[in-house]
């Protein structure tokens, strides 16, 4: 995607700080889906770390933020593929929640 042209504004509601690395993709794909004109779906999350090149890294507590992103509801989780090449339901995964890798 060419974003040079592009204003690209981001704010996070009541001012909120985030120190979490792996907000980075939830960022990369609200850009994405803007540019792009279309949606993800309201019931996903979507967690991952960006690096400076573009790869989304591994992320150390993925199975814990799925679980508690199942709770309000979200049905499709997004992460990153080395993380849902590990998945596994028997291992503590979330009934009812696909899993979506990014390379």
């Amino acid at each position: 995607m060419r974003l040079a042209d592009r204003d690209i504004f981001f704010n996070v509601a009541g001012g909120v700080r985030v120190k979490e690395p792996a907000a980075d993709l939830g960022v990369m794909v609200a850009i994405a889906s803007s540019y792009l004109e279309r949606s993800l779906g309201s019931d996903a999350v979507i967690v991952g770390e960006v690096g400076l090149t573009g790869e989304v890294q591994v992320i150390g507590h993925v199975d814990a933020l799925v679980r508690e992103s199942a709770k309000p509801g979200f049905r499709r989780a997004v992460i990153p593929a080395a993380n849902a090449r590990r998945w596994s339901p028997e291992g503590g995964g979330v009934e009812g929640v696909e899993i979506v890798g990014v390379p």
